[in-house]
């Protein structure tokens, strides 16, 4: 919020601030905040990265489209290249989630503490809210006569309120306090976590401003994302060696529905062409108004 307060104080920007446009914008940030709160729970509750991300980044630009197409009341535009690239998403999240790779250590603890509801749950509130993300923040910057800034004000604005505010408050009635629950690990990690957050949200704005749309934005961005999150979480675990191909198959099967979806999205009509007056209708008309 500082960064985005600081530069329309100091230098300004086009748009202005709107009743609907921060409607949108704090919409979006509760989206965001509520993803990350997903990911946690996934996360904590004995689900890794590995596929955890994939899954998400992979349903979650489906969600995305269909937000896209119920805004645009596209419904009726869907064609079966768009069913084909669904179904080819959900094959591959569940050929992730088969097949991921497990390093030794996890193993051990991952009948005892993995808690596989809780892990869906925190998967499915993410793809939820991360794939209606993009749509809310592209309302919100049309809301604000096309600001980049603005939109991401706002989008922090709900982040602190829903994943600093509340949280100090939960943690501040515990037994131990809030202090004494949280690591210096733990805070940087977050915090790096939050900053690439903001970064990517702020990508995110900067497409739409150059005249990205959301129907096809997102989906790249999802389809992407996976590609890295993975490189990272197999380095992670030291397991480069060890991951089965049927994971490598379904990741990528998850990308190329992701695209598929993105090809074949119910895209609006264009606006039919003027009609021109037929030559000489002008004269025509004016000898009329003579008579």
């Amino acid at each position: 919020m500082i960064v985005p307060i600081y530069i329309l104080r100091t230098k300004g920007e086009q748009g202005a601030f709107s009743t609907r446009g921060v409607r949108w914008g704090l919409g979006a940030g509760a989206c965001g905040a509520l993803g990350a709160l997903g990911i946690i729970t996934a996360l904590t509750n004995g689900g890794s990265p590995v596929y955890v991300m994939p899954i998400v980044f992979g349903c979650a630009p489906v969600v995305n489209t269909f937000v896209s197409i119920w805004m645009g009341k596209l419904f009726d535009k869907m064609t079966p290249g768009f069913y084909l690239g669904i179904i080819l998403v959900a094959l591959g999240a569940a050929g992730v989630f088969a097949f991921k790779p497990v390093s030794a250590t996890a193993v051990a603890r991952a009948s005892a503490d993995a808690n596989l509801l809780l892990i869906v749950i925190g998967i499915s509130l993410t793809v939820l809210c991360w794939g209606a993300y993009g749509s809310l923040l592209h309302k919100s910057q049309h809301y604000m006569e096309g600001s980049r800034l603005r939109p991401l004000l706002c989008v922090g604005l709900a982040y602190f309120a829903i994943a600093v505010i509340i949280p100090i408050l939960i943690m501040s009635g515990s037994e131990n306090g809030f202090p004494n629950e949280t690591t210096l690990g733990g805070w940087s990690f977050s915090m790096l976590a939050g900053v690439f957050g903001a970064i990517g949200a702020f990508g995110i704005i900067l497409s739409f401003t150059f005249g990205g749309k959301p129907v096809f934005v997102m989906p790249l961005v999802f389809g992407g994302a996976p590609i890295i999150n993975t490189i990272i979480s197999v380095m992670e675990m030291e397991v480069v060696g060890e991951v089965p191909s049927m994971f490598y198959g379904s990741l990528t099967t998850v990308i190329i529905g992701a695209i598929v979806t993105l090809v074949n999205a119910p895209k609006p009509s264009k606006p039919a062409a003027p009609v021109d007056a037929p030559e000489g209708s002008n004269d025509l008309a004016e000898v009329d108004a003579v008579e």
